[in-house]
């Protein structure tokens, strides 16, 4: 029956021309198949040009991973360890598979925001092509046509294109691209092995999610245990057999992921950089606590947040202002299409690919949401892109699989409430910004409650004109505020560590950020306001353009020496325990923004730079990255992303000073946080007290050798 997904595809449905030619000696064309190739490229075209236009606005967008893909480009050992500068001093914090890819077109093509950023615009181009085929590969049986398979398939690519943080993570150089990538293919993968009595496909899910591993460690573990459950449950043989091959997916997945580990752990310490984010030099530290246990916990020794610096979790966080117009739009309509899919198909056989879908798209969003909304550590708005492939799956699998029953009264209502839930979302989420007027959210609420009613009464009227202008309201109205959001967002310059999609107004410049402190991070003239993390202040001092002034809980402030005039932003100032204050275009300095170097200051570290191992040291890895990608040397990043890691310690520093493989110290970015080390604060002290200080085009400068 076609309520329980198991029609099957006849021949007239399959590929390969017309039949009646076939029996005349010729071949015609499939049109129907050719129509369909050229929507799809259509779909695919038309994400390339969202995710590619106006790229190079956002320059280095996150400078942090930029210079790391531009040292990569230099050394391949910088490449290979992922390494923040090409003298190999200290790593950034996370596995470097995002930066090979990043590292290997800057050495091709050069250092420039495009050969940086267009990698990730293809990355988001092949997750909707992935998703597409996945979609209509389990839509075809139960759809009974390759046809409404191929809509599945385009209705999911195109919710996925047009999520606002899937526009604005493919159009930036954060790892979260290529995660997402690889946990698609991975899902494709699982779905293929389910359908297919062949092992290769669940080893090749386990080498990407592995791979994964390697772009952003124990994130993509979030969606195992729903691909290993949709193959243990759906998976085709016996029970043991298909729990052997979870047990080969789980080798592989090992294998792919802990060879690079292995390498890392096997290689001396003195012959290879230090891991960044860690306090004793252990890319296995760093897996279990920094980006690990400690993300959970909110127990992340040298962070620089803490407290309910990242927000305040609950059930309710993904729809929240810092959240909500980042991938809440239909994330209610998808768990609700998802519940009328599997009842629907409630009788459909054990191994119906419809249910291994929905366990799929479903368990990786809830698995994914929940966790997202109960970490106390460390998050930031745009981690929410990892939700939207799994939310695109089911809207494009259970919009049109339960348009296919609307006769049926179970999957009217589902459908129906999942228009009337994403009219609902779209009037709500649109009410958080004044970007488009009030009389937007009112026509999409209007129209999406109007389509809602048309599917309810087209299960009785079965006129085919009605059912196609509900059908093109629903999706019109369901799409209209993503798109509203995704198109800002591309229009919009995005630079800094915590970026956010949508109108300025909800985060970012001219608005508040997670926990509630003004990020660097919306655009380059980021002039916002917020209040500041407790317990800990810093003084930024980053490049033109005025920074905020953050207000914090009363606590223990730090102050570092500003420098006069120059290049740099105007510096706010900590009061009470006061959070970050001034830096590059505002928020917070030097710790979230890369600072842009006069002539001058470029000249002076070119100057004779052969003779030196690194060009200059300065504390904090955005603080180097900024240096390092306006002359194109070596920067050491003293103590790394937060200026809290060990490396170098005092002592390790000096004796690099005596064999004169330091030319500069650059002042700025000394920070106090409430765990890690403070040997970074050390070393700026102890250059401030043994060397004299000078300004170059602005800023203040100690020559360590001559």
């Amino acid at each position: 029956m076609a309520s329980q997904h198991t029609i099957a595809v006849n021949t007239a449905v399959r590929p390969g021309g017309n039949p009646l030619a076939r029996r005349a000696g010729f071949a015609l064309p499939d049109r129907a198949a050719f129509r369909r190739r050229l929507e799809l490229a259509a779909v695919l075209a038309g994400t390339a040009v969202l995710y590619v236009w106006n790229l190079g606005a956002s320059g280095w967008a996150n400078a942090f991973y930029s210079a790391a893909a531009q040292a990569g480009s230099r050394d391949w050992a910088a490449w290979f360890f992922g390494s923040s500068d090409a003298a190999n001093a200290i790593t950034v914090d996370k596995p470097p598979a995002a930066l090979w890819i990043m590292g290997l077109s800057v050495r091709i093509f050069g250092l420039s925001s495009w050969s940086i950023l267009v990698p990730q615009a293809l990355m988001g181009v092949g997750t909707a092509w992935l998703l597409y085929l996945a979609v209509r590969r389990a839509a075809a049986p139960a759809a009974g046509e390759v046809r409404l398979a191929h809509r599945a398939g385009l209705l999911a690519a195109a919710v996925l294109a047009l999520t606002p943080v899937a526009t604005l993570m493919f159009r930036f150089n954060n790892p979260d691209a290529l995660l997402v990538l690889l946990m698609t293919a991975a899902a494709y993968g699982v779905l293929r092995a389910v359908q297919e009595d062949r092992l290769r496909w669940l080893l090749l899910a386990g080498v990407f999610l592995g791979f994964g591993f390697l772009a952003k460690q124990l994130q993509v573990l979030l969606v195992v245990p729903g691909f290993a459950v949709a193959y243990a449950v759906a998976g085709p043989s016996g029970m043991w057999r298909r729990l052997l091959r979870l047990v080969a997916a789980a080798a592989a997945m090992l294998v792919s992921a802990g060879w690079w580990l292995l390498a890392v752990e096997l290689t001396p310490a003195d012959r290879r950089p230090y891991i960044g984010g860690s306090q004793n030099n252990s890319i296995l530290e760093l897996t279990l606590g920094y980006n690990g246990l400690g993300r959970l916990t909110g127990d992340e020794t040298g962070s620089v947040g803490g407290g309910n610096g990242w927000g305040v979790p609950g059930l309710f966080r993904m729809f929240n202002s810092e959240f909500g117009g980042q991938v809440a739009w239909l994330l209610p309509s998808a768990l609700i299409l998802a519940a009328g899919l599997l009842w629907v198909g409630r009788r459909a056989p054990r191994t119906d690919a419809v249910r291994a879908s929905v366990i799929i798209w479903g368990s990786w969003v809830l698995v994914t949401g929940l966790v997202f909304s109960f970490m106390a550590g460390i998050i930031h708005p745009y981690y929410a892109v990892a939700l939207a492939p799994g939310i695109a799956g089911l809207a494009g699998l259970g919009g049109v699989l339960l348009w296919q029953h609307r006769r049926e009264a179970a999957a009217c209502i589902f459908l129906a409430a999942a228009v009337a839930m994403a009219a609902v979302m779209a009037f709500y989420l649109l009410g958080t910004t004044s970007a488009y007027g009030p009389w937007v959210r009112w026509l999409v609420l209007t129209g999406g409650l109007a389509a809602a009613a048309g599917i309810g009464l087209n299960r009785f009227l079965g006129l085919r004109s009605v059912q196609r202008t509900t059908a093109a309201l629903a999706v019109v109205a369901s799409l209209a505020g993503p798109l509203a959001y995704s198109f800002t967002t591309a229009a919009t310059a995005h630079s800094g560590a915590i970026v956010s999609a949508g109108p300025a107004s909800g985060f970012g410049a001219g608005g508040r950020g997670p926990g509630g402190f003004s990020a660097a991070g919306r655009n380059t003239s980021g002039r916002g306001t917020g209040q500041g993390f407790p317990g800990q202040g810093f003084m930024g001092q980053g490049s033109a353009g005025q920074g905020s002034t953050g207000q914090g809980s009363t606590g223990q402030g730090f102050q570092q020496q500003a420098n006069p005039g120059g290049t740099g932003g105007t510096g706010g100032t900590a009061q009470g325990g006061a959070g970050f204050a001034g830096g590059p275009g505002g928020g917070m300095g030097g710790l979230l923004g890369a600072p842009t170097p006069s002539a001058d200051l470029v000249a002076a570290l070119k100057d004779g730079a052969s003779n030196y191992t690194w060009a200059a040291a300065v504390v904090g890895s955005n603080n180097a990255a900024g240096y390092q990608l306006a002359t194109e040397l070596p920067v050491m990043a003293v103590g790394g992303f937060n200026g809290t890691d060990p490396s170098p310690t005092l002592a390790q520093f000096q004796d690099l000073v005596r064999q004169g493989k330091i030319h500069y110290f650059i002042s700025g970015g000394t920070m106090r946080s409430t765990s890690g080390s403070d040997a970074a604060g050390q070393i700026a002290q102890w250059v401030s007290e043994n060397f004299t200080p000078q300004s170059i085009g602005g800023t203040t400068v100690y020559a360590l050798a001559r």
